[in-house]
């Protein structure tokens, strides 16, 4: 084959390899849906189940990184501490490894036929969990074939001298090795890709076994680099966590590099006395060295934590997303005190509704990312609130309630729902924000000062709306009424004003529709504070 195939076959077969491991990946995650964020949220109270946990996300996600920023994501929701989150890293690691052992099975000759048969799930099946398993099935046959395409593409290297000085000199300085595994996968942006290639390579008998295990060692180095790319510009616990996956992988590979020969004959042993095939025995070296390096370093998780506070030092304010209240051993015993805690959390989700306006009126004002961040942060803590407070409301109406018992439980729950839609219009002033910010809408200077005008007056009526709700004060929930007719007065005024504004030129057509829709927005939310007002009302008659 000429060198233009070879490399047609290399390049595309990286790329097929690639997306099958996405594509599977993807596939697994909407078979496993919401589960992957409550096994993460119940599973890691102490950092040895942290561990059991990651290698399991790991696993249906086939990509260490994406638990990595999943863990991330927990970390600033206040759901994982960062020692928790350092056990998870580690477990990732493991399940990182599960991809090695599954290309050591070479099942390559039967790709196609697997690929053919996630394709038929896919297409000509209507419902969407058989199209979920087909979309994994079609991966797993992808990942196979064009590793195998690689594979040729590679040929050539065996009878390549440079190449094989490059080998040699690797095996004699493992540092150099440890440098182009690191490198490669910085670049391919996939560990999994970088040990598939190893496999092929060493399979094919163009590197030997102690040319072949600094490299790997260097993937395990590379991967942490998209993790630290990730936390670029986001906030101190992403960065910390991103640096202890840095951290830890350095300080493994330096341990296995001090007793290197100790380690090639363990694997070269294991290799002969197993029967391995040459894939397969990459796969075990790739999983002794992360499993043996999760062990050491697993006692030392609270001073791994306290070495990566000090590297990146700052106050990170975290929203504590966790029902505090809800505690189900109420519902059998005493569905009153029961519904009394359902109301304490009710009470702490308005609040996050009130800080999540807030935030989002400090981003309008000013444009600082942070403020987004909370808000967002403050509406998924909303979310997440909603599903709990939801479910165990509707554990509450399946015991017997006096009316008065009825009467709450039905305030409780449009109460929710309420507070669930200000969250969701909060996100869309966000979006809009963000959509002036990219496209550089200019709002002008009066079209700025009535958005503050609004806000404030929102705000306002949002936050007696929550007190009235706490004290169970009708005269309040009546002073909201009075407010949201000023609110609605307000929409009216305002929107007269900016088509004035629009029509004389002093602001520009995309500027009117970004004031519009948040001014829309702004009155929805106070309706859904009258709403809650209501509720009060009609629950003290």
């Amino acid at each position: 084959m000429d060198l233009q195939t070879l490399l047609f076959m290399f390049f595309g077969g990286l790329g097929i390899f690639l997306f099958g491991i996405k594509f599977m990946g993807d596939g697994l995650q909407k078979v496993a849906g919401e589960r992957l964020r409550d096994l993460l949220d119940k599973f890691t109270t102490n950092p040895v189940m942290g561990v059991f946990a990651g290698i399991f996300v790991t696993v249906l996600l086939q990509t260490s990184t994406g638990t990595t920023v999943l863990t991330i994501g927990l970390v600033n929701a206040g759901f994982m501490t960062l020692k928790q989150a350092i056990g998870v890293i580690m477990g990732a690691n493991i399940g990182t490894t599960i991809t090695a052992f599954i290309i050591g099975i070479k099942i390559s000759a039967y790709s196609l036929p697997i690929i053919a048969v996630g394709a038929a799930l896919i297409f000509f099946i209507k419902q969407k969990k058989v199209n979920n398993y087909g979309q994994v099935i079609f991966g797993f046959g992808a990942l196979f074939y064009g590793l195998d395409l690689m594979g040729e593409g590679l040929k050539p290297l065996r009878e390549l001298q440079a190449f094989a000085d490059l080998t040699v000199q690797m095996a004699d300085n493992p540092l150099l090795g440890v440098l182009i595994g690191t490198i490669f996968t910085v670049a391919v942006q996939s560990s999994s890709a970088s040990i598939g290639l190893l496999q092929q390579l060493y399979d094919q008998g163009a590197m030997t076994l102690d040319a072949v295990l600094p490299v790997l060692f260097g993937d395990n180095i590379g991967t942490t680099i998209t993790a630290i790319l990730a936390a670029i510009g986001a906030s101190v616990a992403a960065k910390r966590a991103a640096l202890t996956h840095v951290i830890f992988n350095l300080i493994g590979t330096v341990i296995v590099l001090i007793v290197f020969p100790l380690f090639y004959n363990l694997v070269s042993f294991l290799a002969v006395e197993l029967g391995l095939n040459r894939p397969m025995t990459i796969a075990f070296a790739h999983g002794i060295f992360n499993v043996s390096n999760t062990l050491i370093q697993l006692p030392f998780v609270a001073l791994l934590a306290v070495i990566v506070t000090k590297l990146v030092p700052g106050d990170e304010y975290n929203i504590e997303y966790k029902a505090k209240h809800l505690d189900p051993r109420f519902i059998g015993r005493s569905p009153a005190i029961a519904l009394g805690q359902a109301k304490q959390e009710v009470i702490r989700m308005a609040d996050f509704s009130e800080k999540g306006l807030i935030e989002v009126s400090q981003y309008l004002e000013n444009g600082q990312k942070r403020h987004a961040e909370m808000a967002t942060q403050f509406e998924s803590a909303i979310n997440n609130l909603d599903r709990k407070i939801t479910e165990y409301l509707i554990q509450i109406s399946s015991r017997s309630l006096s009316d008065q018992d009825s009467k709450m439980h039905s305030m409780l729950m449009d109460t929710v729902r309420d507070i669930e839609r200000i969250g969701d219009h909060i996100e869309n002033i966000v979006e809009l924000k963000d959509y002036q910010k990219t496209h550089k809408v200019v709002m002008s200077d009066t079209a700025i000062s009535d958005l503050r005008e609004m806000f404030d007056l929102t705000i306002s009526t949002l936050q007696e709306a929550i007190s009235s709700l706490d004290n169970g004060d009708t005269d309040q929930a009546r002073s909201v009424l009075e407010k949201e007719d000023l609110i609605d007065k307000m929409e009216r005024k305002l929107r007269k004003q900016h088509i004035a504004r629009v029509n004389e030129g002093r602001c520009s057509g995309a500027a009117g529709i970004v004031f519009v829709d948040i001014v829309s927005n702004l009155e929805r939310i106070g309706d859904h504070s009258v709403n809650i007002a209501e509720a009060v009302i009609g629950e003290v008659r």
